[in-house]
């Protein structure tokens, strides 16, 4: 490769890496309608990309090319949406003029984004005199288009929203629910933040188990009633497990089949998010429309896996996918449980970690009396033993995931071949 090739491409990965970090602390767009008029690809493929993200799920996009003169011939004969974004490269005098006569054909109550090609601080106060909402210079990233939205339709005194983490294990039975739930634990009694833990395993949940906890009320009252979803409904049908700790727990029964559509825990999980600073969401390992939008929308995700071969298909499945469904958030992050099980084949963990491309946040060792223990007496492992390597490693986790503090990286591994074994079982 070339030096030109290298740099090039360490470009690329840079600009992705600042959109990631200037994403993450946007907020979701509200339901509103929104056409951008394009004159260069340079605007209209990060207009395009802002449309797919996480964050402007709800909001209706499209992108069409012409620029100005597109946009008033369009508007002749349609009504204009919540917000017009408009690129021009023409210089100010033009475009002021241009903009008066797609101001003929405007609501009042529409909205308009100008991307301009003149760093022009006159023109800047003019647009604004004139009503425009925004003027931003070419060229201009997906942050700077999700941004600029975020800032015209979301409230800035609204309360914040909660940070969701979603954890989800590579098969089952691999701890994924116990890690959560005491992680959720941890980050109530550590940080003194309240924390709603959400079991969405509603035939075979054990949140309840965990916590023990029997309440008559939980998710499924909550799924099932939609219509009557809001704070007070919702603080109605959680268990109190901790001081700073509540639980919307599954009723862990086969009296119904359980199955949602691709948003059916969606308003759910918005209006826990108004409620709490951290929502914890136990997602149980099936892949389901559900799970899927589920995982994408969260804030945060942590898969757990256990150190075989299955598990580290699943997990690379996931976290390719993943990465695609997300492509402006950070992949999700790993936990490798039950580690050193006597007699049993593992994958080393520098193997395990190399083909995914994420080093674990923790290891956490095979200890079948202290989790034993903890989860026949309904406690949480700090609470049996906080002093125990394992329960410290549940800590460490809790600080990583409220960004109190980084994943430590060690040195990459040789290549394993891991890979190579997945394609030869798949060619047979």
């Amino acid at each position: 490769m070339s030096n030109l090739a290298y740099d090039s491409e360490r470009d690329v990965q840079h600009a992705q890496a600042r959109d990631i970090a200037d994403m993450h602390a946007l907020r979701p767009v509200p339901r509103i309608s929104i056409h951008a008029f394009c004159e260069t690809d340079g605007i209209a493929v990060p207009i395009q990309r802002a449309g797919e993200d996480r964050r402007m799920a709800k909001t209706h996009l499209s992108v069409h090319m012409g620029g100005m003169q597109a946009a008033v011939e369009f508007y002749q004969s349609s009504p204009t949406p919540n917000l017009i974004i408009v690129e021009s490269r023409a210089e100010p005098r033009q475009l002021m003029a241009s903009l008066g006569t797609l101001a003929e054909f405007c609501d009042p109550s529409t909205k308009v984004v100008v991307v301009g090609h003149y760093n022009d601080v006159a023109l800047y106060r003019d647009l604004i005199r004139a009503g425009i909402s925004e003027y931003i210079v070419a060229p201009v990233s997906l942050a700077d288009i999700v941004g600029v939205i975020s800032n015209i339709f979301v409230d800035p005194e609204a309360e914040p929203i909660g940070r969701s983490i979603a954890f989800i294990g590579a098969k089952g039975g691999v701890g994924s629910s116990t890690i959560a739930h005491n992680v959720a634990w941890a980050m109530s009694t550590l940080f003194s933040s309240e924390v709603l833990v959400a079991d969405l395993d509603l035939a075979f949940g054990t949140a309840n188990i965990n916590f023990d906890q029997d309440p008559a009320q939980g998710m499924a009252e909550a799924v099932f009633s939609p219509e009557r979803m809001d704070e007070v409904y919702l603080d109605r049908l959680l268990a109190q497990c901790a001081e700073r700790l509540s639980l919307l727990a599954a009723p862990s029964t086969l009296d119904r089949v359980y199955d949602f559509e691709a948003n059916a825990f969606a308003q759910i999980i918005e209006t826990a998010q108004r409620s709490t600073p951290l929502l914890v969401l136990d997602v149980p390992h099936v892949w389901t429309a559900w799970s899927k939008q589920t995982l994408v929308q969260a804030d945060e995700i942590v898969i757990t896996a256990t150190p075989e071969l299955a598990n580290l298909r699943n997990t690379k499945n996931m976290v390719d996918m993943l990465k695609k469904l997300r492509p402006n958030d950070a992949p999700p992050k790993l936990v490798i449980n039950q580690a050193g099980v006597p007699k049993r084949t593992e994958i080393a963990v520098a193997d395990f970690s190399e083909p995914l491309g994420i080093s674990p946040m923790s290891v956490i060792p095979f200890d079948p009396q202290l989790f034993g223990n903890a989860a026949n007496n309904g406690r949480m492992l700090g609470e049996m033993e906080g002093k125990n390597p394992i329960s410290l490693a549940i800590n460490d986790i809790a600080h990583i995931l409220t960004g109190r503090s980084e994943i430590k990286v060690k040195s990459k591994p040789g290549i394993s071949g891991i890979l190579g074994k997945l394609n030869l079982k798949k060619k047979k």
